[in-house]
């Protein structure tokens, strides 16, 4: 776990010994709400305790000085560089300070350290952590009047990776890290951008994290993958006359079954079924009832796995097992093709859990079974 005196240790070292402003940001999980995003859906994110952390300090130049501790490296460039770094750690960073700058935020030269805890490959956007992180810092000690909104922050990081790291991802993991409640998840709608907190606060249920340690030869082609599902539901949208698959429903899709290619279908299938699936869940957390909650990722997982077919033999077992220890939900996070499961178990199953599905993944793969405990946390933050 990344602490604050671990960054500043380093601050202190590499940037003449004087302190800084300490800020956090976290990364994310999501509930429920896989492939709704791009369907103008709905997603169930929340913000985490792992994330990155970072102390800044004004230093009365042009010049950006930045140190990644976890990567011990060391970067510099000017304010108004319109090139920025190389190195694509940084870039996230200069993508931060540039969209800022068109803004009307008038960011200053500064020196900066962060490390970061969030697990490689857990699918928890460390990348969106660290462009909140930086949006939020930059924005507290340069915008004064010109200071931006929080959702302004989270545009700004999706935003960063469109244009310097060419990544055309959606709005979720910025929003989720900039506005992250501890104990509470959000039910955002992705065409409308409102968004309302559910309670997520149990002291007989955790979220554990199961990382398979795989991508598979055809997630290099992911972004065709990718592609290929998002064509699919944009193709049966145009068959049944409305702007995305938000609008229809399973009436409307049944009523033209037959113009509809059997691929395509089977995507809209899996795409309403979420639809419903992620109210239900909204539901279900109202009144305190997970396991409905659980009930329901495991339909998505099998939706995921059978229908819209972004999982894999790993993840599929990873759920099996989860189902056969008592697990009371478990689905594949993320867009698929390997990573990890997400899983809601009760706490006295939980040690028996884990030990099973490590003992047993890595007898049938040859795999180290990586597991993390996840908290819900509060987003983009100074540290006081």
């Amino acid at each position: 776990m990344v602490t604050i005196e671990h960054v500043r240790s380093r601050f202190v070292k590499h940037f003449d010994g004087r302190l800084g402003s300490i800020y956090a940001a976290p990364g994310r999980i999501n509930i429920i709400g896989e492939h709704t995003d791009y369907n103008n859906g709905f997603v169930l994110p929340g913000a985490v305790s792992n994330g990155i952390l970072c102390e800044i300090r004004p230093n009365g130049t042009d010049t950006v000085q930045l140190y990644s501790i976890d990567l011990k490296d060391r970067v510099e460039f000017a304010v108004n560089d319109e090139n920025g770094p190389k190195a694509s750690w940084a870039r996230y960073i200069f993508g931060v300070m540039r969209e800022l700058q068109l803004k009307g935020v008038k960011v200053e030269g500064f020196n900066a350290a962060f490390s970061g805890d969030v697990p490689l490959g857990a699918g928890m956007s460390s990348s969106a952590a660290l462009e909140s992180c930086f949006g939020f810092a930059l924005n507290d000690l340069f915008g004064g009047d010109n200071a931006v909104s929080t959702w302004d922050l989270a545009l700004i990081g999706q935003a960063t990776e469109h244009k310097y790291l060419g990544m055309n991802c959606g709005i979720m993991d910025q929003f989720a890290s900039c506005f992250g409640q501890k104990g509470k998840v959000m039910r955002l709608d992705c065409r409308s951008r409102e968004f309302e907190y559910m309670p997520f606060e149990t002291d007989a249920y955790s979220l554990v994290l199961c990382n398979s340690g795989v991508k598979h030869s055809f997630a290099s082609e992911e972004g065709n993958a990718y592609n290929q599902r998002r064509q699919s539901c944009e193709t049966v949208s145009e068959i049944l006359g409305v702007e995305s698959l938000r609008d229809a429903d399973f009436a409307m899709l049944e009523a033209k079954k037959d113009e509809i290619d059997p691929v395509d279908y089977k995507r809209a299938v899996y795409v309403l079924g979420e639809k419903e699936r992620v109210m239900a869940v909204c539901e279900a957390l109202q009144a305190g009832d997970f396991e409905t909650v659980g009930k329901k990722m495991y339909e998505t997982h099998e939706g995921l796995s059978k229908d819209y077919e972004v999982s894999c033999e790993e993840i599929d077992f990873l759920a099996e097992v989860a189902k056969a220890n008592g697990v009371t939900g478990c689905r594949i996070m993320g867009g698929g093709f390997g990573g990890c499961t997400i899983n809601l178990v009760k706490n006295e199953l939980k040690e028996t859990f884990v030990n099973t599905a490590k003992a047993e993944y890595e007898a049938k793969f040859g795999i180290e079974l990586k597991v993390y405990d996840v908290e819900i946390a509060d987003g983009a933050r100074k540290i006081e």
